[in-house]
């Protein structure tokens, strides 16, 4: 693999050039992902720049060329620069003065390699020279990436002791770009596993959900269960529950049904929406991702007699989470559109039935017998209302 970045849209964004101008070409350089994925030939999202500049220099330098600064992290040296063909995020060089696990103390660098050290794994230590492109690897990132292995930087377990954290990312990172486990790094993230108690809930879920919103993390998971790590965040997850996310991930390639994270989530805890609200909860998910996962573990044996119905209910995204949870066929409801219920109860009270709990109760029934029948159009519900009515 080169050690020169290869030609990449995102190196001729005028941002960038405006930056290298402001800041100048010998004291910053791309570094972390954007480095790594244009080595591997994979899409960029976001780029980093690492500068020798302390953050009150680059402020005032990029206030001078006109670019707006936002000071998004200024308290860790980081501030991001506002650009209309997107952001960049700039980072004084640093060297961690303490760690606990869960937050560092810093002071600024002035050396690359000293940044370099820092960081967790040798494929996110690349720093590529903005004008020259030339990669600039102090601990065998590239070939790593040649052979497609996830490795820290130095000790193992030193590292992790810096950031409890990297536990989880070594995993996410090795499901994405790794072919085999590191037997070192394994070890190390088995012994240290214990130490995730110490993270809070909001940077376990954030790793958590990323790594299952990967393309096929199984074997992954598996392995974290077997290990020991995954018991620690997700107690819930036996090998039963690991063995059915594996299924769900290949009915959902089978089927065509875009990967979601939240319900493979629901794939390694019972069907238990007990379950599910105290994991939503000890995770701190959000209210959208709380009642999505609570959906998928109120799935219900009856629940494939009639998708149609149910994604009305539902929703189709949360009616095919529980049908592919239940082994069933979702792709029936791809590109299906619940209708609306065609009645209102305006009509009722205008055939003669006074306002109140009785129309409601009309309409409740007319609307169960219009979903069972597979939504019928506007004349079969005035139908339904004739029958209804002569009830009355």
């Amino acid at each position: 693999m080169t050690n020169r970045l290869p030609a990449a849209s995102w190196t001729t964004r005028p941002g960038l050039a405006a930056l290298t101008r402001a800041l100048g070409a010998d004291h910053i350089r791309w570094v972390g992902g954007a480095v790594r994925d244009t080595l591997l030939g994979v899409e960029v999202d976001d780029i980093d720049c690492a500068t020798t500049h302390t953050p009150a220099a680059v402020i005032d330098r990029c206030g001078q060329a006109g670019i707006r600064i936002v000071p998004t992290g200024i308290d860790h040296g980081t501030v991001t620069a506002v650009f209309e063909d997107g952001p960049i995020e700039i980072t004084t060089l640093r060297r961690d003065v303490a760690t606990d696990g869960r937050r560092a103390t810093i002071a600024f660098a002035t050396e690359w390699r000293e940044d370099a050290a820092r960081r967790d794994f040798t494929i996110n230590a690349l720093y590529a020279h903005p004008e020259s492109h030339e990669i600039e690897d102090y601990f065998g990132g590239i070939a790593d990436l040649d052979a497609r292995r996830v490795r820290f930087i130095g000790e193992a377990k030193e590292r992790i002791a810096e950031d409890h954290l990297r536990i989880l990312r070594y995993y996410r990172f090795q499901t994405r770009f790794g072919a085999e486990l590191d037997p070192v790094a394994e070890d190390a993230c088995a012994a240290m596993a214990d130490t995730l108690k110490g993270l809070s809930r909001e940077r376990i879920a954030d790793e958590l959900i990323k790594l299952l919103s990967l393309p096929d993390p199984h074997a992954t998971i598996a392995r974290m269960r077997e290990r020991g790590v995954l018991g620690v965040i997700l107690p819930e997850a036996c090998r039963q529950h690991v063995e059915h996310l594996g299924a769900l991930i290949g009915a959902e390639g089978e089927q065509g049904i875009a990967r979601n994270a939240i319900r493979r989530l629901a794939a390694l805890l019972p069907p238990s929406p007990e379950v599910a609200e105290t994991c939503a909860a000890r995770l701190r998910l959000s209210k959208a991702q709380r009642a999505r996962l609570v959906s998928a573990a109120d799935r219900q044996a009856d629940d494939p007699a009639n998708p149609k119905a149910l994604a009305y209910r539902l929703g189709v995204a949360f009616a095919q989470d529980r049908l592919l949870l239940l082994g069933e066929d979702a792709g029936v409801l791809t590109g299906f559109t619940p209708p609306t219920f065609p009645l209102k109860g305006g009509e009722i009270v205008a055939r003669g039935v006074a306002a109140g709990p009785q129309v409601a109760r009309i309409l409740q029934r007319i609307e169960r017998r219009w979903v069972a029948e597979g939504f019928p159009d506007i004349a079969r519900v005035a139908a339904l209302l004739d029958e209804e009515l002569r009830k009355t």
